[in-house]
């Protein structure tokens, strides 16, 4: 196998792992599996600000935005005002979504932070700058919303003035 079929069964290796996570997830708890990392952030980590959540799931903060606005919709979710800064809103999880975690195994993305966190620094570093040139080489966007999010709900919601 050369190197470039190694390299494209990889990816499809990866994209059909996460498409997996997810139907798993729709299925199991009837959200999405970028849903379901966020939940699982949420409740690794009580009363984390947006920003904060946004560092956790390594997204930009509109992204993460508009995956916890779904959730607290759903009753899944909710924002608090912090006790000691007035000014800053503290998400937490309902009952629902601790019950939402527990229908779930631990989805893909979870397991791609793990899995990346434990490679040496030197490595991460070359393996994000090797796949970054690779996704510049084919034009992809330079910001996504999260796996598996509907980009048409986010410009939908942006259009809306959400």
């Amino acid at each position: 196998m050369t190197d470039g079929q190694r390299v494209l069964d990889a990816i499809r290796r990866l994209v059909r792992q996460l498409r997996v996570s997810d139907r798993a997830a729709q299925q199991r708890a009837g959200i999405s599996a970028a849903q379901h990392f966020v939940l699982s952030q949420v409740g690794q980590s009580p009363q984390m600000s947006l920003g904060e959540l946004a560092e956790r799931t390594h997204t930009d903060q509109s992204s993460v935005s508009a995956i916890v606005t779904r959730l607290v919709e759903s009753g899944l979710i909710e924002r608090v005002r912090a006790d000691d800064d007035a000014r800053r809103l503290e998400l937490t999880l309902t009952r629902s979504g601790r019950a939402a975690l527990r229908k779930v195994p631990v989805v893909a993305q979870e397991q791609i932070v793990a899995a990346v966190e434990k490679l040496p620094p030197a490595r991460r570093r070359e393996f994000a700058e090797t796949f970054n040139e690779l996704l510049d080489a084919i034009g992809a966007a330079p910001c996504a919303p999260m796996l598996f999010e509907d980009e048409g709900t986010e410009k939908k919601r942006k259009s809306d003035g959400a």
